[in-house]
């Protein structure tokens, strides 16, 4: 029985498996392609969550597609409209027609004999199984769990009588007016939930086992909003694009290379919204430094408003049990509650679960060197899509797609029908691959594929260094290893050790969610 042959499979209809078809239709047009989303909506990240107040925290001059110019006021958006953006976007270009929803890929299959993909797929509900085929498999899915959130083991937690819930599954018929509520951690839902929950409970908690570094920005980009009225649209958002990867870019680097400043500033930042009398320095000022965890971004100081005017507060304390009533802290303090939710982050799952072979042999991806930051040493034909940890996810995946079609390019014009990135592992030092110390990072790194000391071997966090090496590098750079097929190539995925986890900080919160705008 024959089975289904695409020239690319892309896994994943959110932000980057649009980008990546997009990319895909315009700069290879010949292509035969599908995408295989597991959801039955377009969407990914923005689809799947749907708390109060759910936001991006990047700008959506660099969020939005760089193909696509974003028009609404607010640069800010939430997550309604940027869900509405990516179907809006697939949409206009036709992609919807090549998506395939209820198609939960199980595993994949390289063989190296007839240079292609076997792809496993459960469709619906999982009562059927279906097999297709492609000649490169590109993974949009993103680097975290669909299926549940994380949530540590609280002591007494069956004793509590109210609701415990998780953002990510939140319930849409939940009513927490006039209740009080307490949000277990201090990350990027945290900070979302506490504004957005205050405007309709009785009173809102933010309990926090040590602080994050918060900044206020606008909602609205009064500069970009100066460009869109006297610039053609497509120019003024390619203006204000670069305008804000430019000052994401300076800001990282004035926390990595003057660390004390970039503290200063930023404690300065959140003085002005706060009373004077206000403990910023118990709890909005980490003891780690700035970016060693990600920076959270408010619009519109609308956290510091609500804690200003009383209807939201901040407790940096450790949770000793839950109670029939609330949570009783180590401090001896009880914090009443009729609602707890549990801020405290996600599960990271690399290429969301799928198993991995290659001719027979299962693929761990821990034991895996990325290269150029979207593909696995020894792994032939595959690319995932992985965004920035410091910038919009959007940036990155875009430039990914850019790269997979010049490779793909290249492989036609020479007649090549493999390409695996081999990397020489006795002059490699492995790292982890994301430099963060975050729990949600720390608990998964021996999950996630190293990275290297030197390019290609290393996972940049840096915008217009990658755009040079994605869009004008070679192609063939001597690490990447080519053949017209027939013949298994050597393949180099098991590493001789683990990277080192990154030395731990005291937390910003009880492992703090990631960013919710730089999701996929």
């Amino acid at each position: 029985m024959s089975i289904e042959h695409f020239d690319v499979l892309i896994i994943g209809a959110g932000l980057s498996g649009i980008a990546a078809a997009y990319h895909l239709q315009a700069r290879c047009p010949g292509k035969r392609y599908a995408i295989l989303e597991a959801r039955g909506a377009i969407g990914g990240t923005w689809d799947l969550f749907r708390y109060p107040g759910i936001r991006s925290d990047s700008d959506m001059f660099t969020l939005g597609y760089s193909f696509r110019p974003w028009k609404e006021a607010k640069a800010i958006a939430d997550g309604p409209t940027i869900r509405e953006y990516v179907r809006d976007t697939a949409r206009e270009y036709g992609i919807d027609r090549h998506i395939r929803f209820d198609h939960r890929v199980r595993s994949v299959a390289w063989s190296s004999e007839h240079a292609r993909w076997t792809v496993e797929v459960d469709v619906g509900a999982g009562d059927e199984r279906v097999r297709c085929s492609c000649s490169f498999l590109y993974v949009c899915s993103g680097y975290y769990s669909y299926e549940g959130g994380y949530t540590p083991s609280f002591p007494g937690r069956e004793d509590f009588q109210g609701q415990v819930i998780h953002p990510q599954a939140w319930p849409q018929d939940l009513d927490y007016r006039g209740k009080r509520v307490v949000i277990i951690g201090s990350g990027a839902t945290a900070v979302t939930l506490v504004p957005a929950l205050a405007a309709d409970a009785a009173h809102v908690t933010m309990l926090q086992r040590s602080p994050s570094y918060i900044a206020s920005l606008p909602a609205e980009d009064p500069i970009a909003n100066a460009i869109r009225e006297r610039l053609p649209e497509r120019i003024a958002h390619r203006v204000a694009r670069w305008k804000n990867v430019g000052l994401s870019l300076l800001m990282y680097q004035l926390c990595q290379r003057a660390p004390g400043l970039a503290r200063r500033m930023l404690r300065s930042g959140v003085a002005r919204h706060l009373p004077p009398e206000f403990d910023i320095d118990t709890h909005f000022n980490p003891r780690y430094d700035p970016w060693d965890q990600r920076l959270c971004l408010v619009p519109d100081a609308d956290l510091f408003r609500a804690v200003k005017e009383g209807r939201a507060s901040v407790v940096t304390d450790r949770i000793r049990t839950f109670t029939k009533d609330g949570i009783l802290l180590e401090s001896g303090n009880e914090l009443q509650a009729d609602i707890i939710v549990t801020a405290t982050g996600l599960q990271l799952l690399l290429c969301g679960g799928i198993r991995i072979s290659v001719d027979g042999d299962a693929v761990d991806a821990g034991r895996t060197f990325i290269y150029k930051g979207l593909m696995l040493g020894g792994v032939p034909n595959f690319a995932l899509c992985l965004g920035y940890t410091n910038a919009s996810w959007t940036l990155r995946a875009e430039l990914a797609s850019t790269y997979v079609c010049r490779l793909l390019s290249h492989m036609d014009r020479h007649g090549y029908r493999q390409c695996v990135p081999r990397p020489d592992e006795s002059l490699l030092e492995a790292r982890p691959l994301l430099g963060l110390t975050s729990g949600y990072v720390q608990r998964s790194v021996d999950h996630l594929p190293k990275q290297g000391s030197k390019a290609p071997w290393y996972f940049r966090q840096n915008y217009v260094l990658d755009l040079l090496a994605m869009k004008l590098g070679p192609v063939d750079d001597g690490a990447m290893v080519f053949s017209k097929g027939g013949r298994p190539l050597r393949r180099d995925v098991a590493a001789t050790e683990r990277p080192r986890r990154a030395d731990p900080h005291q937390g910003a919160e009880a492992n703090a969610a990631p960013a919710s705008g730089r999701s996929p």
